[in-house]
């Protein structure tokens, strides 16, 4: 799960990372007020959607005034924001930060993720922030400076030292970069953080340390220990499938294809749409619907694909076993009877039940496309998509 960048600011202070003054604005008026509060000085209002790249597209502005601080929320609020990571279709803003401004002499980034090759939190550090992390290390990766934390000690002061003087700082911002850096890391542990990243971490020119920036993504099946995160979760910045998914405990994420996929099994899932992509395929989407899925838990994954406009054409590819193909079978006739599906549908079933399941399809009077195989599978489907 992910949050907007004020409210992992509002998580990081209250474990002690220095964050600039300020609150969120639904309205210019609103907006307004809070940059009368911060003092009437140059404050910067910053669109609050859930990606990055906003200041290139727009939704970043500085304000030397309070009635600059409304004309950039009335530009800003309302506006379909686009950037690298939204897609082009970008998303509209509900809500803006509106900071007060700092005097910047060096922009640094942080970040804490899970390292799956040593099986550790790596805590990463680099002296260019401001830039996607992403394309520094593309570009140059010796500059990222990483400790791997034992999870049994958790990260100690000298680890956090090591990144302040790896960055160039000088003793006295040592100092208070320190606290900064354990912190952060406090956060992300203590919270379940899949992610937590500062870009950028400045210097100002009066020597303080401020988080300017504040991504974090958290893991969504540990939210049940956290009520207090998981209460800040918008669902309006999620894909209404992958949310509709989520409620009926289903494994959906979008994707830009047009081969609806129903299986059960993550790796399974995978392999398939492997293999639509090697007969010239794109799948549209990656569904698990588990293995303990009964017939209406079916159907609706199968009516959460047809929501799909790009959708063209289905492959459900089941391995019985807890999952019966039988109540695959009779999911997917109810499903298509339902919607009164006109796509081309091939279904593969294997396993307990398979004989079953097949006779349930093929008496239903549907236009279903059996396979004998996997691969047969694919080359139907994509076939039937060409």
């Amino acid at each position: 799960m992910n949050v907007h960048e004020y409210q992992g600011k509002e998580i990081l202070k209250k474990y002690g990372v220095p964050v600039p003054a300020g609150r969120v604005a639904t309205t210019p008026a609103e907006a307004e007020a809070i940059a009368k509060e911060l003092g009437g000085g140059t404050v910067v209002v910053k669109a609050q959607i859930h990606a990055g790249g906003r200041g290139k597209g727009g939704g970043v502005m500085i304000a030397k005034n309070p009635a600059e601080a409304k004309a950039a929320a009335e530009k800003i609020l309302g506006m379909q924001l686009v950037t690298h990571q939204t897609g082009p279709g970008g998303k509209e803003v509900h809500r803006v930060l509106v900071e007060a401004g700092c005097n910047i002499a060096r922009e640094l980034y942080l970040g804490v993720t899970m390292d799956r090759a040593t099986e550790k939190i790596v805590v990463m550090a680099c002296a260019e922030g401001g830039v996607e992390i992403e394309e520094i290390a593309a570009r140059t990766p010796e500059k990222i400076l990483k400790v791997f934390v034992d999870p049994l000690l958790g990260m100690q002061p000298f680890q956090a030292r090591q990144l302040a003087f790896g960055l160039g700082l000088g003793k006295d911002l040592v100092k208070k970069a320190v606290p900064a850096i354990l912190a952060l890391y406090r956060a992300f542990v203590e919270n379940d953080g899949s992610m937590a990243e500062i870009n950028p971490l400045v210097i100002t020119k009066e020597g303080d340390v401020l988080a300017l920036d504040a991504k974090m993504n958290f893991d969504g099946n540990a939210l049940y220990r956290h009520p207090a995160v998981a209460a800040m979760r918008d669902e309006s910045e999620e894909d209404p499938q992958e949310l509709e998914a989520s409620k009926h405990d289903l494994s959906y994420v979008s994707l830009d294809g047009n081969i609806g996929c129903m299986v059960n099994g993550a790796g399974l899932a995978m392999a398939t749409m492997d293999l639509i992509k090697q007969q010239g395929g794109e799948p549209a989407n990656f569904l698990d619907v588990g293995g303990g899925a009964d017939q209406a838990r079916v159907a609706t994954a199968f009516k959460l694909i047809l929501a799909d406009k790009n959708v063209r054409a289905i492959l459900v590819n089941i391995f019985g076993g807890i999952l019966r193909c039988d109540i695959i079978a009779g999911g997917i006739v109810a499903a298509a009877r339902e919607v009164n599906l006109a796509l081309p549908l091939v279904v593969r079933l294997r396993g307990t039940n398979e004989e079953e399941g097949r006779q349930i399809l093929a008496e239903s009077g549907l236009q279903i496309m059996a396979a004998s195989g996997m691969a047969d599978a694919a080359e139907k489907v994509v076939q039937s998509v060409q």
